[in-house]
């Protein structure tokens, strides 16, 4: 059997060059295969997210998958009887009632149930085969390293399906080059969990990935494991400090780096020095943030700038900085191809063409304590009428964090779920003040979101970059007015000033 690249395609280009563009790995199935095949067609670097891929293919699958492409990747995974497997538990032909609620998902943990290790892999596999169908162009996966758990399992996936490109952000991932050698090479991966109040004598919390127990049918004729194609590992980063020290150890060393400003969407990290707020309590920046690109560049790796440089003049001028050139999230996010809602997504061009649009950093609403960018939209989780009337409940997890309790049995909890249920675990309520929940308020955003009894959805949260001129100059150009448009006209737009119309340039 062979593994890696897809049965039946081409060879590969994503070795002969590197790409101008990269494109983000936005959200919960934002940045889905749909928008990465079709930046990935024009020649530069389509990204899908690993963010939450065990739940969204579970849900897609209750839709009943639509236009069978879930179907179509499912029929090209390495283990049939696998797939079969993941089948059977979601799918629902023509899918569910809309007044149905989806099934639930198993949460993480660190002895995750066999049936949760199988839908994360199959999903990450899909997710990658569907993006990498129809060109022969670079595709890469983005993952969150403070959502730590999955992360081996959603690797393995992806390599399965020959993903070319690892992306992690959102902590220090040094651990990751040494997992993908190891998961290449078939051998188990053992990687430690953040435990809060583990004392530094105590064993640590870790999870283990075993692919070769996991995929046995995988093993080849002699019984040993067919060795997958490594991807190459970028580091997405906000400080040349930690650019450095990933560079300075062989074990660490990522193939290049992301560095990403504090006007990019998401999480962001807090402000260097004493915390610092605007009158609006958004996180205040200043040159103690801004990485020393001379710096970067000595260390010989590629390195491409992500945070307001999504225009032509902002990608020709990462170039003569010694850039690669640019990563770019919020353009690609309001695209034809991207998985937000698209109501959502007409209503948040509307505003930004009218210029009405508020985009702001809060420092609250994310479990995890750092800034988190949102749109301001009503009717989603920044209208506080819509925040108050939703039950809060913690159903999905995955920003929960594990710690040990007096009786030193593990437990997990999340500063967004019900304050009681918190603070019964140790929690400080004041730390719940403000928390949103991101796990199903980003769903929420792609379409997904959970029903609830007696008809509610969940609301959505909409998080984006801060720059919107590229969004406004080609939703504006549209027939008809304001709309999104395709993929395609981004990578062209960004390109012009370049004078790259065609394929991206040879390395």
């Amino acid at each position: 059997m062979t593994l890696g690249p897809t049965p039946g395609r081409g060879t590969r280009t994503a070795h002969r060059r590197l790409p101008t563009v990269i494109q983000g790995g936005m959200g919960v199935a934002v940045s889905g295969w749909a928008l990465a095949r079709a930046v990935s067609s024009t020649g530069e670097l389509g990204v899908v997210s690993g963010t939450a891929l065990d739940v969204v293919l579970a849900r897609r699958l209750q839709l009943g998958d639509p236009g069978g492409d879930v179907r179509r990747a499912l029929a090209r995974f390495p283990d049939p009887a696998m797939a079969r497997r993941v089948m059977r538990a979601y799918y629902v032909q023509g899918g569910i009632d809309p007044s149905t609620p989806y099934a639930a998902v198993p949460r993480f943990r660190p002895d995750p149930p066999a049936a949760l290790q199988e839908l994360t892999v199959v999903a990450a596999f899909v997710e990658v085969t569907l993006a990498r169908e129809g060109h022969d162009a670079p595709v890469g996966l983005n993952v969150l390293r403070k959502i730590e758990m999955p992360i081996p399992w959603v690797l393995l996936g992806a390599m399965l399906a020959g993903v070319d490109y690892v992306l992690a952000g959102a902590g220090n991932p040094a651990e990751l080059p040494a997992m993908i050698r190891a998961l290449a090479a078939g051998q188990d991966v053992t990687m430690p969990i953040r435990t809060q109040g583990l004392r530094s004598d105590q064993p640590p919390v870790t999870v283990t990935c075993s692919p070769t127990s996991l995929l046995p049918a995988v093993l080849v004729a002699d019984g040993t494991w067919q060795r997958l194609p490594e991807p190459r590992f970028l580091a997405i980063v906000a400080s040349t400090d930690l650019a450095t020290g990933l560079a300075a150890d062989p074990a660490t060393r990522p193939f290049g780096f992301v560095v990403e400003g504090p006007s990019a969407g998401g999480h962001n990290a807090p402000p260097r020095g004493p915390r610092r707020t605007d009158e609006r309590g958004q996180p205040v920046y200043d040159d103690r943030d801004e990485p020393d690109l001379a710096v970067l560049a000595a260390l010989g790796l590629p390195f491409w700038l992500a945070g307001s440089w999504a225009t032509p003049e902002g990608l020709r001028r990462a170039c003569e900085l010694g850039a690669q050139g640019v990563q770019v999230g919020t353009v690609f996010a309001y695209s034809q191809e991207s998985g937000f809602d698209a109501t959502l997504k007409q209503r948040v061009i509307d505003a930004a063409v009218t210029g009405d649009l508020v985009v702001r950093s809060d420092w609250r609403a994310s479990p995890t304590g750092f800034p988190f960018r949102v749109i301001e939209l009503d009717g989603t989780l920044t209208d506080p009428e819509v925040v108050a009337a939703r039950r809060a409940v913690c159903d999905i997890g995955h920003l929960r964090s594990p710690f040990l309790r007096e009786d030193g049995e593990l437990d997990f909890r999340c500063p967004a779920e019900p304050t009681a249920m918190y603070a019964r675990k140790g929690g400080r309520p004041q730390n719940a003040e403000g928390r949103l929940c991101l796990c199903n308020g980003l769903l929420a955003a792609a379409g997904l979101g959970q029903r609830r009894k007696g008809g509610a959805v969940e609301p959505a949260l909409v998080t984006s970059g801060e720059d919107f001129r590229g969004v406004r100059d080609l939703a504006g150009a549209m027939p008809g007015g304001p709309a999104p448009y395709p993929a395609a006209a981004v990578v062209a737009h960004l390109r012009s000033a370049l004078g790259l119309a065609g394929s991206a340039p040879a390395s």
